[in-house]
């Protein structure tokens, strides 16, 4: 079943739920491969997003902490928008975010201690907060 492709209709029924815990990136750590999340094969080499507990068990002390953002829309994946639309809501208010997009949905991860300001703010795009 295709996705919505309107960016009217996939803003107006935007949500955003986040996976419990927090989450760093971790590379040249195989040892970490099965505790990984998600992994991204870069010229560099593997990088991994794994719990941050699993990280630090293993000696790893990440810079960047995060926590995990699912937007819950049924975007089609030729859709044209709506990464822009939440990165631009995420820009005015001074939050970084790492995307990874997947097959069914769109997953953020922003620094832990902006994560409320990030959902208000991607929410705020209904335009009925």
């Amino acid at each position: 079943m295709g996705g919505e492709t309107d960016l009217d209709q996939m803003l107006a029924a935007i949500a955003v739920d986040r996976r419990p815990g927090a989450y760093c990136f971790v590379t040249g750590r195989p040892e970490l491969a099965e505790a990984a999340i998600a992994t991204i094969h870069e010229d560099e080499g593997v990088a991994a997003v794994v719990p941050l507990d699993v990280a630090r068990s293993h000696g790893v002390e990440p810079g960047f902490v995060a926590a995990w953002l699912t937007l819950r829309v049924h975007s089609a994946l030729e859709a044209v928008g709506l990464t822009a639309a939440f990165s631009a809501a995420l820009t005015q208010h001074g939050i970084s975010c790492n995307v990874i997009a997947g097959y069914h949905h769109d997953h953020l991860l922003v620094p832990v201690d902006r994560v409320e300001d990030a959902i208000a703010a991607i929410e705020a795009l209904r335009g009925d907060s």
